[in-house]
């Protein structure tokens, strides 16, 4: 169930509009320059005044659950986080979008996507099921703070790399981490599309040998899924357009070349869902097509029976008037006759409708 936003609200005011979630709310706080590494929980009831950014380390506080109000207020409030920002913050339906704040913050908004079972979408089932979260990171001159939906997400590479101090990720600043957030996500969109490649083909394999009612239900489904997807990326093009183009300081030109990676890989997801949506159409297609011939291939074979006995049946039905004078009546040979003629006009039939290539 999902919270509508009040109407008439100042703007700032916090109303979480997502669905209902009752898990826990998670900080971690990582901090790292070069050799130096820290990582520690953050109880949410207590440490929230701890969380600070340092400015001799680079500093990510990653926030899973955006449900709890105060705590996301109070977030704000230690970080001095701008109230609109907060505010998109928990209206978890954002289009994907860059803003910066008086050239000290940069905000972004972006889906995460992955593929998980029917319970995790709020499915009753546990069918593989593509689900989209709204991931909200700010960058600023010292540190990332990223707020996510769910606990589970697509980061913990990033956190690994932290820990084991491999690549450059612990020599680059702020901004190299937040394009390394970023090309995780993108990157997982391809686990995505691959998923969503591999049911066209069972689809298109299960239509030609088999159309159903419930196929034809599959690629409405994933025509629906591969247009939210298109909403969701899509607009991703802009944002890394704009952090490329960002004249704020706060981000390298190492790291817009970087950047502009991450921008060549989200063309091509794009590009790859405009293929799969062409093949949806074509599926759709196929599915009526394949239905069309099967129903054909059953009114040829019923039209072949019926040919063959409509000649039949006039022979029965000559020998079946009740006439007192008609010939072969009384002959001996008569009903083997009759019989021999129906048999010769089937096999007749048969013959022809063969040769003809009918059957």
């Amino acid at each position: 169930m999902k919270h509508k936003k009040q109407v008439g609200l100042a703007p700032g005011t916090l109303v979480y509009t997502g669905p209902e979630r009752d898990h826990d709310v998670q900080l971690r706080l990582i901090d790292f320059r070069g050799t130096h590494f820290e990582e520690h929980p953050v109880e949410p009831a207590d440490d929230v005044e701890s969380v600070v950014l340092r400015e001799d380390t680079t500093t990510w506080l990653d926030i899973s659950g955006i449900h709890d109000m105060d705590l996301v207020a109070g977030i704000g409030d230690r970080l001095d986080l701008h109230k609109l920002v907060l505010e998109d913050i928990v209206h978890p339906t954002q289009r994907p979008k860059l803003e910066a704040y008086d050239d000290e913050s940069l905000f972004i908004v972006v889906r995460m996507l992955s593929v998980g079972n029917g319970f995790a979408a709020g499915l009753p089932n546990t069918a593989p099921h593509i689900l989209s979260e709204q991931i909200s990171i700010i960058l600023t001159r010292t540190g990332v703070i990223s707020f996510q939906e769910l606990p589970a997400d697509v980061f913990e590479p990033v956190r690994q790399r932290l820990r084991l101090g491999k690549g450059i990720i612990r020599e680059q600043g702020a901004d190299y981490l937040a394009y390394a957030l970023l090309d995780t996500i993108v990157d997982h969109y391809f686990h995505v599309i691959e998923y969503i490649g591999d049911e066209i083909d069972a689809l298109e394999a299960e239509i030609l040998a088999r159309p159903s009612t419930e196929a034809l239900a599959r690629i409405n489904r994933y025509k629906r899924e591969v247009l939210s997807l298109r909403k969701s990326i899509w607009p991703l093009r802009e944002v890394l357009g704009g952090l490329d183009r960002s004249d704020s300081g706060l981000i390298t030109e190492r790291t817009k070349m970087y950047l502009r990676d991450v921008y060549d890989h989200t063309i091509q997801v794009v590009d790859m869902l405009e293929t799969y949506r062409d093949l949806l159409a074509g599926l759709t297609d196929l599915y009526m097509s394949t239905v069309s011939l099967k129903m054909n291939e059953v009114m040829q074979v019923l039209t072949i029976v019926g040919s063959i006995f409509i000649p039949l049946t006039f022979v029965a039905g000559i020998y079946g008037m009740n006439f007192e004078v008609m010939p072969e009546l009384q002959w001996e040979y008569g009903y083997f006759a009759a019989w021999g003629l129906m048999v010769t006009l089937a096999l007749g039939m048969l013959l022809f409708f063969k040769r003809r290539k009918w059957i």
